[in-house]
């Protein structure tokens, strides 16, 4: 008979962490504060060993007690949420993926955030040895309805801002193919919306399209766009898969969610 070998048991230092981690994922998962029972039950730890961690986790203000027996997240928790949230800013996020995704597609990517009724670019990824590419300028403006970014920023802008920036703007053209009319943009808003990406068709310079995703923070709002921008004739929407895998791999450093389809 052969004798089967078993994993080594974890160290107790090591275990106890490990413990730990499980109850706070287990604390996570709900708003309200959860019972001993209910959390022992869903941790699979004795009800005893809970509480002792519990305890403790408590004693450094990782885990609220708001009533006898029932447990919640801490602030200290929040503390430390924000002491990292502060480190973390949309262009040091975004630099790495943005050049990996212009090695795969060979073509500048930019980054670019709103100002106003504008966009400005703040950050780019090219290669300055690439054949024929369209290069945005950092520091550069564009009225947000001209390009692909600004159309997801006012995608997610109700229907009365929409019109309002409409109105201050004029919504003026610079290509015959510029979109100038209010229900034409609320056309293109809606297909904003629907697939989550927004495309410029040489509407801000002959010759020249790009195609946007957005990149959202960890409460979930829009704070830049990704884009890519070539001659028009060497657009390929086979990037855009990977150009919104780069985008919601931005917004995942940044402590963005998504919400599943279940939620």
């Amino acid at each position: 008979m052969v004798k089967r070998e078993t994993a080594p048991s974890l160290p107790p230092s090591i275990q106890v962490i490990e413990r730990m981690f499980n109850l706070i994922d287990v604390l996570a998962s709900r708003e309200e504060a959860m019972s001993l029972k209910e959390i022992s039950e869903k941790t699979g730890l004795h009800p005893s060993t809970t509480h002792r961690i519990l305890n403790d986790l408590a004693t450094g203000r990782f885990v609220d007690r708001p009533e006898a027996g029932h447990y919640r997240l801490g602030m200290r928790l929040l503390e430390l949420g924000n002491l990292v949230k502060g480190r973390l800013n949309e262009r040091d996020a975004a630099l790495g993926p943005m050049r990996e995704l212009h090695k795969l597609i060979q073509q500048p990517v930019n980054l670019s955030m709103r100002q106003g009724d504008e966009i400005v670019y703040v950050e780019r990824a090219y290669s300055e040895r690439s054949g024929m590419q369209v290069v945005r300028a950092i520091g550069g403006r564009a009225p947000l309805h001209l390009t692909s970014v600004g159309k997801l920023f006012l995608s997610v802008d109700d229907v009365n801002k929409v019109r309002a920036y409409a109105t201050r703007t004029g919504l003026s053209g610079q290509t015959k193919n510029s979109i100038t009319q209010l229900p034409v943009l609320e056309r293109e808003l809606s297909k904003v919306r629907q697939y989550g990406m927004a495309h410029d068709n040489e509407e801000l310079e002959l010759g020249v399209r790009c195609m946007a995703a957005g990149i959202r923070d960890d409460q979930g709002h829009l704070v830049a766009g990704l884009s890519i921008s070539a001659p028009a004739d060497r657009l390929d929407e086979s990037w855009l898969p990977k150009l919104m895998a780069t985008a919601s791999e931005i917004s995942a450093h940044l402590g963005y969610r998504a919400k599943r389809s279940s939620d």
